[in-house]
């Protein structure tokens, strides 16, 4: 992937869930007034806003991981709702163990490096993200990992055998973002932890 596909993708994600943000909220927006109004209560409801909930974290956290990133700063406080928004509609548990705001491009790669360890912990596990002199770990643990070896073997260098899926983009993105950055990716697996350092 050149540099010229890494910026096409990233400007992609960013229109997608620039034009996906809003409406979801709209539809959060209208689901709140229904409630105010007395409409209908029930499994119903709570099912579409759920589902509506889990959309709009969703969005908001592709936005950070897939779309363009800039050095500018994201606090702890955003980054942390983002992450507990992500949490209420999945099975991850994270940790995110930064005190200062930090450049939102580097965001971005903990973000995308949290999808790869996600894609591997079917049944649900943890992940820690923290950086000190510079360098980030995200390390994910779970009792049981499913991880395809080609994925981990070839993430640093983000050259695969076998074809990547969409449900796998994260892997192609990293090392590609990671290097456009002057950073390197290294990932060490065991059967029930994943480090992934950058």
């Amino acid at each position: 992937m050149s540099d010229t596909t890494v910026n096409l993708a990233e400007l992609i994600g960013s229109r997608i869930c620039h034009d996906l943000i809003s409406p979801i909220g709209a539809i959060t927006n209208g689901l709140e007034l229904l409630e105010m109004v007395g409409g209908t209560q029930g499994p119903e409801m709570e099912l579409i806003s759920g589902s509506v909930g889990s959309a709009g974290a969703r969005i908001r956290f592709f936005r950070v991981a897939f779309g363009s990133a800039s050095d500018q700063p994201l606090g702890r406080a955003e980054v942390s709702e983002l992450l507990k928004d992500v949490e209420r509609a999945g099975r991850v548990r994270v940790n995110w163990h930064l005190i200062e705001a930090v450049p939102r491009n580097q965001v971005k790669l903990a973000f995308l490096a949290l999808m790869c360890c996600e894609s591997a912990m079917p049944f649900g596990g943890e992940v820690t993200i923290s950086s000190a002199s510079d360098t980030w770990s995200v390390t994910g643990s779970a009792d049981k990992l499913n991880l395809d070896s080609d994925l981990w073997k070839n993430l640093p260098l983000g050259r695969f055998a076998n074809k990547v899926t969409p449900a796998q983009v994260q892997f192609a993105l990293l090392p590609e973002a990671a290097a456009s950055m002057g950073r390197r990716v290294v990932a060490e697996t065991t059967s029930t932890r994943i480090v992934i350092r950058f």
